[in-house]
């Protein structure tokens, strides 16, 4: 079930992740150990080993797809409810469906930028949901300045028969933006599950990042709110094939070895 590099990735992980942590400690564990094994190296000796058909190539590439916001997602360990380790490979100025979305996850997070650059902007949701548009006026009428962002908020989740993607509308929102911020190779983040954000590549090559989603009380929905129009009611996800996954893992290594 594995070569050396991925025998190795999966007891760190197991180490680093397994027990009973608070959410805290588990997205400072989570990027403490993304930083290890995002290191350009054993990166790349992890990936050449899965792309020789190491691991679990047949499982890893039912999990492996075109992601909805436009990032091209690799599944390298299954850990069950545990942890999942990915490699995200981001293709500059690729459009997608709902790649302009702000949202959340079902775990704590960690992420670490082993080639290129990601920007991403972190919100908080105005409770009063959109509702009390008059209160974001100034006396003329106008929007105050920090209103923040009309969208409209979808609950996220999964068809149960399906790796299908279902958007539930939930109403109007208002966003304000907290933050903004450049990571580039080398740099990682690690956020709490319920944080709202949203990432792209901003640069004109392909950006990777190790991806590492963790813990086992998952939330059954995340939150997804966009400003550019209505989500059809389900995204389809189109699975690679073990042929197709294990080519797409042997591009990812030599785009590495080139950095």
């Amino acid at each position: 079930m594995g070569g050396r590099q991925v025998l190795a990735a999966r007891r760190r992980l197991t180490q680093a992740l397994d027990g009973e942590l608070s959410e805290h400690e588990l997205v400072a564990a989570a990027r403490a150990v993304v930083v290890e094994l995002g290191s350009a190296e054993r990166l790349l000796e992890l990936i050449s080993e899965l792309a020789c058909g190491e691991g679990d190539p047949e499982g890893c590439a039912r999990l492996s797809y075109r992601h909805v916001l436009g990032f091209d997602k690799l599944l390298l360990i299954d850990g069950g409810p545990r942890h999942m380790l990915r490699a995200h490979l981001w293709h500059p100025g690729a459009g997608a469906i709902g790649k302009e979305d702000i949202h959340n996850h079902r775990s704590p997070l960690a992420s670490y930028v082993a080639r290129g650059r990601l920007t991403m902007e972190l919100y908080e949701q105005d409770e009063r949901n959109g509702q009390d548009e008059q209160v974001e006026q100034n006396g003329k009428g106008e929007p105050r300045s920090g209103g923040g962002m009309a969208a409209a908020r979808y609950k996220e989740s999964l068809a149960e028969r399906s790796a299908d993607w279902l958007l539930e509308p939930a109403g109007p929102a208002r966003l304000r933006m907290t933050h903004v911020g450049q990571y580039t190779a080398g740099s990682a983040y690690a956020l709490p599950a319920h944080t709202l954000h949203r990432a792209w590549c901003d640069t004109d090559v392909p950006t990777v990042t190790l991806f590492l989603e963790t813990g086992s009380e998952r939330r059954r929905h995340t939150d997804v709110f966009t400003a550019a129009g209505p989500h059809p009611g389900t995204v389809p996800k189109v699975p690679l094939d073990v042929e197709g996954y294990l080519a797409e893992l042997g591009g990812l290594a030599e785009l590495l070895r080139s950095s």
